[in-house]
């Protein structure tokens, strides 16, 4: 069950990374699809990926799962994580990104995501943590569209193709 999500998710998260340049780099399109190459951008391919099949998931597990979005949220939160922690171990070394890497790293990122979430949703969980959950899923979708357009001077938000 949590394989064939994972598997959905890398497929999507992957597609959407093209989406904005297949959009003529429509502003709109670029809240939920990569508009450079920073590291910051990408996670955008994980976190809306999920947040699709989420939507998909809640009308069929909503009554028999009490973890639902506090299970997305620390799913996704694992999912980025282990994209930053890998691409900032590895480029600590190589000094340059290294798209296999990056590509694995998504892969586990989403297998693990969807492992976290599975075992979530298994526990009982209180109203207010599963509010908590939708909380978290909401204010990272925002942030994420904000920096878009509004990006901090920090190196995750640099282009590496642009000095």
């Amino acid at each position: 069950m949590g394989s064939s999500r994972g598997f959905w998710i890398i497929i999507v998260g992957s597609l959407l990374h093209f989406v904005y340049e297949w959009s003529n780099n429509s502003p709109i399109v670029g809240i939920f699809s990569p508009i450079n190459e920073s590291v910051w951008e990408h996670l955008k391919l994980g976190y809306w990926s999920t947040i699709l099949f989420m939507l998909i998931e809640y009308w069929f597990l909503r009554r028999y799962v009490s973890g639902f979005f506090l299970g997305k949220a620390l799913g996704i939160i694992t999912l980025e994580l282990t994209i930053l922690i890998i691409f900032y171990s590895y480029t600590a070394i190589t000094k340059e990104p290294v798209l296999w890497i990056d590509i694995g790293s998504y892969i586990v990122g989403a297998i693990l995501c969807q492992l976290v979430s599975y075992r979530i949703f298994k526990k009982p969980i209180s109203e207010k943590s599963e509010k908590l959950g939708l909380a978290i899923l909401i204010i990272f979708g925002i942030i994420l569209g904000l920096f878009t357009f509004y990006p901090p001077d920090l190196p995750i938000f640099k282009d590496p193709t642009k000095s």
